[in-house]
């Protein structure tokens, strides 16, 4: 599998990128970055250095050649409905659009979240909703990952200070709930796990809840 991961630094992405470097049937690993990191000098890893997402249409040399694109950016707590909308959905097709234009096969995987539904009371759950409704209307294969709560495990941290050391607190909490709510609680790697053992079925589900992520993963 030749895949980018969008988000490759964030909670869920290091999960995902985690995963991908331990699969050996994964070719290529392409990383859309703003700076360089570390990639632990895996040949397959490819740094794509690119200052704004928003600039993408689809003709750039990364992303050509590609069987998925495992979306996994995540958005700031306490934005405004607009900008939330601005990174959630604009932001998203901007990539999903590009990546369908060069890979018309191929499929975009987009981590949203429990309870997502364009018709949610809940702003954040229904904007996700939307977004999820309009990568469904591009014509591409998409599948559609919803966890709850995600613990950071296998050396994975979250970016902001704050949440990370939270998660440090609650780890044994989060580790019992995983094991005791699987409906509810997942983690980082199970997340990267469930990705890869979706996309190598013929036909892969176009939802995965939190109870079908751990039960991939």
């Amino acid at each position: 599998m030749r895949l980018m991961i969008v988000g490759s630094t964030g909670l869920v992405g290091q999960g995902v990128l985690a995963a991908c470097r331990a699969a050996s049937d994964v070719e290529r690993i392409v990383l859309p970055l703003r700076r360089h990191a570390d990639a632990a000098h895996d040949p397959r890893v490819v740094h794509w250095h690119l200052k704004d997402l928003r600039s993408v249409d689809g003709t750039e040399p990364g992303f050509s050649a590609l069987d998925a694109c495992v979306y996994c950016v995540g958005v700031v707590p306490g934005l405004s409905e607009t900008a939330y909308r601005d990174v959630t959905v604009d932001l998203t097709l901007r990539v999903a659009r590009a990546f369908a234009r060069a890979n018309p096969n191929g499929t975009f995987v987009y981590v949203s979240g429990a309870g997502s539904d364009a018709h949610s009371m809940l702003m954040p759950l229904r904007v996700k909703g939307q977004a999820e409704d309009a990568l469904r209307a591009l014509g591409i294969r998409t599948l559609m990952l919803r966890p709850g709560v995600v613990q950071p495990v296998d050396g994975v941290h979250s970016p902001h200070p704050v949440r990370d050391a939270a998660y440090a607190l609650a780890g044994p909490l989060l580790s019992a709930a995983a094991r005791g709510a699987p409906s509810v609680v997942t983690t980082s790697s199970r997340i990267g796990h469930a990705v890869l053992a979706a996309l190598r079925q013929p036909d892969p589900p176009a939802v995965l809840e939190n109870a079908d992520i751990n039960a991939l993963g």
